[in-house]
């Protein structure tokens, strides 16, 4: 999209427990014990991203989630967690988490996540400010 650049800094594609971990460090006693695909796990995520030595943003927005076909925890085809950190000005971060399950296929489901995580970004940032 035309003129993303002014206003985002760096993206992670994590799919694996180890991307995860690695570059974003979700706890791997996280990701036994709720499942890849929770909101436990995208909180973490979001937070790992602001926290991460390459970023140097306010917002942080993750997902992660099933988008066909069955995983090998029973998780629901469509099944997607995401989460919104924003860092304040004194460093504090806050996190807000939802789980949604959306329909079709693959790419009709991963589309759908991509613009509903992108919707809530301002709610969320009017919510951080009630807190």
């Amino acid at each position: 999209m035309p003129g993303s650049g002014a206003c985002l800094d760096v993206g992670f594609v994590t799919y694996s427990p180890t991307g995860k971990a690695g570059f974003l460090g979700v706890r791997e006693e996280t990701m036994e014990r709720h499942g890849l695909t929770s909101e436990a796990v995208a909180r973490e995520m979001a937070e790992g991203a602001l926290r991460h030595e390459a970023c140097c943003a306010d917002v942080a927005v993750s997902n992660t989630g099933v988008a066909d076909g069955a995983s090998d925890d029973g998780t629901p085809p469509g099944t997607q967690c995401f989460a919104w950190a924003y860092r304040s000005r004194d460093g504090n971060i806050v996190t807000f988490s939802e789980t949604k399950k959306f329909e079709g296929e693959r790419n009709d489901v991963r589309r759908a996540a991509a613009l509903y995580a992108l919707s809530r970004v301002e709610h969320y940032f009017d919510r951080r400010i009630a807190r």
